[in-house]
């Protein structure tokens, strides 16, 4: 079989898969030579029953028509079990069984999700000779899938060059090949690029979709020009194409995000006159806007109105609101908010806790800080832990209370934990934050206190170094470069930035 992805050399190891089920269920074998849609009331199929349905298929004298085989590997392709699926084609040669483009179309798009896009890319071109010996060609499906594999992959350039070349094998791409190129040009801030790309869609005569137009007001919106992205609804009204929630929550983002809430609202009220619903991305990207202004009770206001138009705020929801609360010093509501999260059996992340323990040290109620820690560590359990903002966090509460030991016992539990590395941001702001907060020691003290810790190693960034003694030093004590160059030499730490 010269159409085989027997050559695509993959790892073995990774992609094992036995050919010898200790189970195998019975499936009547009328079935497999029937119709392709027979089989489809067998699925969704689990890996191990797939993998049992392919292998009884393979030993079936005759066997099964390919695309009763490419059900099954597709289902595969569904529950994102790509090795496996690739493991089982490799079957194909030693059977006898010739796959057909489809086949070969589900296997590009498994190494693309792999992130071995390059690899489809060059395998896919040498097998194109076979394909047209054996009487059927590259489809829009299989350079779709190309394209979108190396646009996943940040390859948009190469993406363009393909583009060009499924027009020279008569192939029309579709509206989905170009949005996908679009999307990812924008996604890159090549607005311009983009623009074109969709200039020649119409002139093309290729209709755009409402996905066309989301990615281009993505794109404009990325570049702070809001006019124009919301100029694009006009066109997409002149083209007759709906705007989605997804839409407008693009524009109501950006407004939000610049701080232009009365923009938000505009573009909120035209989507209720378009009968467009708010979802709960919607009321998120508005709490969101009032909290980065400093309007927390505007905020609160939208968080209750989710509820009674029908929307149930979920972990987004309320971490937006902790956030602002504890960043306005409102501590008892971002509590409130907390225990409320529990009672409705939402499970608060990381970010949830960041957000209160910055909020705690800032408000220096460290006793109920140990409390929330307590959670975090019963939760470790749903794979919930602890990340070095947490840690700044803590620390720099402990130091403000003057709570130096604890301080360098978290950092020790820090390590402990995999989540600090030697001589990183978090030691020297320690050093500084003892310095700034205990009485009397200086700088050059301070560091040297951590420095028989083991927390400084020699290969230490002098930039980073700098940055954090000068920028938390204060009063008659500030470091002067000079100062930072001496004790870097003391303590025998290199500079790897030099001009600083």
């Amino acid at each position: 079989m010269s159409l085989s992805v027997l050559r695509l050399g993959f790892p073995p190891s990774s992609l094992c898969v036995s050919l010898f089920p200790k189970f195998l269920p019975f499936y009547p074998n009328a079935i497999f030579h029937s119709h392709s849609h027979s089989l489809s009331h067998f699925l969704p199929l689990s890996r191990d029953d797939a993998v049992v349905l392919f292998n009884r298929m393979l030993y079936m004298r005759p066997s099964p028509p390919i695309p009763q085989f490419n059900i099954i590997l597709g289902s595969l392709v569904k529950i994102k079990h790509y090795p496996t699926a690739i493991s089982l084609s490799k079957q194909f040669e030693s059977k006898g069984i010739t796959p057909d483009i489809a086949t070969l179309n589900i296997l590009i798009n498994c190494f693309c999700h792999l992130g071995h896009v390059n690899f489809a890319f060059s395998e896919s071109t040498s097998l194109s000779d076979d394909a047209v010996a054996q009487g059927f060609r590259f489809n829009q499906v299989t350079y779709g899938t190309l394209v979108n594999g190396l646009c996943k992959m940040g390859e948009t350039k190469a993406a363009l060059e393909l583009l060009k070349r499924i027009e020279g094998h008569s192939i029309k791409p579709d509206v989905v090949t170009y949005n996908t190129i679009i999307d990812s040009l924008c996604k890159n801030n090549l607005v311009a690029d983009a623009c074109n790309l969709y200039s020649e869609m119409i002139v093309k005569k290729i209709s755009p979709s409402v996905i066309t137009f989301n990615s281009l007001m993505y794109g404009f919106c990325a570049m702070g020009h809001l006019k124009e992205a919301i100029a694009l609804l006009n066109d997409m009204k002149m083209k007759n194409i709906n705007p989605t929630n997804h839409t407008f929550n693009i524009l109501v983002d950006v407004s939000c995000k610049e701080g232009k809430m009365k923009e938000g609202k505009i573009v909120i009220a035209a989507m209720v006159k378009a009968g467009v619903k708010h979802d709960v991305v919607t009321y998120n990207t508005l709490m969101n806007g009032y909290c980065l202004i400093n309007e927390v009770t505007q905020a609160k206001y939208v968080f209750h109105s989710m509820a009674q138009n029908g929307i149930t705020p979920n972990v987004r929801s309320y971490n937006i609101m902790i956030d602002g609360f504890c960043k306005k010093k409102m501590i008892d509501e971002a509590v409130n908010l907390l225990e409320e999260m529990k009672c409705k059996n939402m499970n608060p992340d990381t970010v949830t806790y960041n957000s209160l323990i910055d909020g705690m040290c800032k408000s220096r109620r460290i006793d109920y800080v140990w409390d929330l820690l307590d959670e975090m560590h019963d939760r470790d359990a749903l794979c919930f832990h602890m990340n070095v903002p947490t840690y700044n966090a803590m620390i720099n509460g402990l130091c403000k209370a003057g709570l130096f030991d604890k301080a360098l016992a978290l950092l020790s539990k820090m390590e402990e934990k995999g989540g600090m590395n030697k001589g990183g941001t978090t030691c020297w702001r320690l050093a500084g934050w003892l310095c700034k907060y205990q009485s009397g020691l200086k700088p050059q003290e301070s560091a040297d206190l951590l420095l028989p810790l083991g927390y400084f190693s020699a290969g230490v960034d002098l930039f980073g170094l700098k940055l954090n003694l000068l920028s938390m030093g204060k009063g008659g004590w500030l470091w002067s470069l000079e100062s930072v160059d001496k004790y870097a030499m003391s303590a025998k730490i290199s500079a790897t930035i030099s001009g600083i």
